[in-house]
């Protein structure tokens, strides 16, 4: 199973996360691609720098000829009682969200003059995108985690969370090229290291915080981190909020072979000190018993149970619904019957999904069942090594899937649709073809 996993050392931003992505394979074109479409007027430039020693890739989000993160003194407001947040020392990382700022100077929010994008507005703005819908629904979920965390900090409505209109620009572009490039990687599982948050304190109206500022602080709950080897800000609001979107499995490097590993720049070249997030990307895998061989694992993965209860749906509603969670992304739909209090017969809508996706899955029941409200849960589930062949059969190709154990061959399944197509085709039983399948060499 191909898997990634982020090190994060000297910790994560998004123009990092953008300059590892590249440095791993990632096109710049699926990066700009998805900048076009949002219609900002931007061009993403790739610069390959030093950090240390270490050759990096560091992106630059450009509005014409300047810097879309230069221009703006802040990227969240709310329309509420005027307050400051200045930050005072520098730190490691321009913020693209939440303050985006060099650090190098105190700066302020003023709340009265606010002509920013609502988190409504932006999420409008995807969803009219010439976007792929999967990257649609992790950049939506993405800026959602930003401003559920902004407004929690300031106690405001998410609703009235603005983003400074050029701030906002390149929060945008960070999390939407962010998105396209995770989709384009096709990643099974994302691991990810512990998170160096850096050290120092922050100084804001609010008081003297310690890094990282309350919003990334929020943002990094449950995720296990620690400041160490600088006094500088490590993490952006941005860099937590891809982070938390992609519901990686943190710990340290798990059995893989890696194939490509990406180096991301971040803004600042202290020294002794590589200010760059690595990605690496390979196959599941542990040393064979030679040690010289490389054989694939199970993996172990987190995903979430969505569930309700539903007594008043028609048959040809549920079916609807089953088809439209599958189509955005869930994992598996099943439909229990049941008898619900009262006698009456219904039915447990249950959907398994992928964290990224929960939030979307979620909508989707509420939306479209006449239920008041669903369950959710979290389990685990372990699944083989997953390849696909195409084998050639007296009545076409016919595709299957194989699952693999430690290296064996434990299951292979030709794919229905083709088969069933075949044997329509070929007036033959359904089983004749399967059977030819299974038999018949690869492609």
């Amino acid at each position: 199973m191909r898997i990634a996993y982020l090190d994060c050392f000297a910790g994560i931003s998004g123009d990092m996360f953008l300059g590892a992505l590249i440095g791993t394979g990632v096109p710049l074109e699926v990066l700009q691609d998805a900048a076009t479409a949002m219609n900002l007027n931007v061009t993403l430039k790739q610069e390959t720098v030093d950090r240390s020693g270490i050759s990096s890739i560091k992106i630059h989000v450009l509005e014409g000829d300047k810097p879309a993160e230069g221009q703006a003194p802040d990227t969240f407001t709310h329309q509420a009682a005027p307050h400051v947040h200045t930050h005072a020392p520098k730190t490691q990382h321009q913020h693209k969200t939440g303050h985006p700022h060099t650090h190098e100077e105190p700066h302020t929010h003023d709340h009265p003059h606010v002509h920013g994008r609502s988190l409504s507005v932006i999420r409008t703005m995807i969803q009219a995108a010439p976007l792929a819908p999967a990257v649609k629904t992790l950049a939506i979920q993405t800026f959602e985690l930003l401003g559920q965390s902004e407004a929690k900090i300031h106690n405001v409505p998410v609703d009235d969370i603005h983003f400074h209109e050029v701030g906002a620009v390149d929060a945008i572009i960070d999390i939407v090229a962010a998105s396209a490039g995770i989709v384009h990687l096709n990643i099974g599982t994302w691991h990810a290291s512990p998170v160096n948050v850096g050290g120092g304190m922050v100084v804001c109206a609010h008081g003297t915080f310690p890094v990282p500022a309350p919003a990334t602080a929020d943002l990094l709950r449950n995720i296990p981190t620690y400041s160490a080897h600088i006094q500088k800000e490590l993490v952006t609001p941005t860099g937590a909020a891809i982070l938390r979107a992609l519901s990686p499995t943190f710990g340290p490097q798990p059995p893989m072979s890696i194939a490509s590993i990406g180096y991301g720049a971040g803004t600042r070249n202290p020294e002794s000190f590589p200010n760059v997030l690595r990605l690496s990307i390979g196959e599941s895998g542990a040393p064979g018993p030679d040690s010289r061989t490389w054989v694939s694992t199970e993996t172990t993965q987190e995903i979430r149970v969505i569930e309700t209860n539903i007594d008043d749906a028609t048959p040809q509603l549920l079916a609807h619904v089953a088809d439209l969670a599958l189509k955005q992304g869930a994992l598996d739909v099943t439909l229990t019957p049941v008898i619900m209090k009262k006698g009456r017969p219904g039915t447990i809508v249950t959907v398994l999904c992928t964290p990224a996706d929960q939030s979307t899955l979620t909508q989707l029941l509420l939306t479209e069942l006449p239920t008041l409200g669903v369950r959710t849960r979290t389990e685990t589930r372990t699944i083989l090594d997953r390849t696909h062949r195409t084998a050639e059969t007296p009545y076409g190709p016919i595709r299957i899937k194989s699952g693999s154990l430690s290296g064996t061959l434990l299951n292979e399944t030709p794919e229905y649709e083709d088969c069933r197509a075949a044997a329509a085709a070929h007036k033959v039983p359904l089983k004749t073809v399967q059977q030819a399948a299974l038999a018949a060499p690869s492609k």
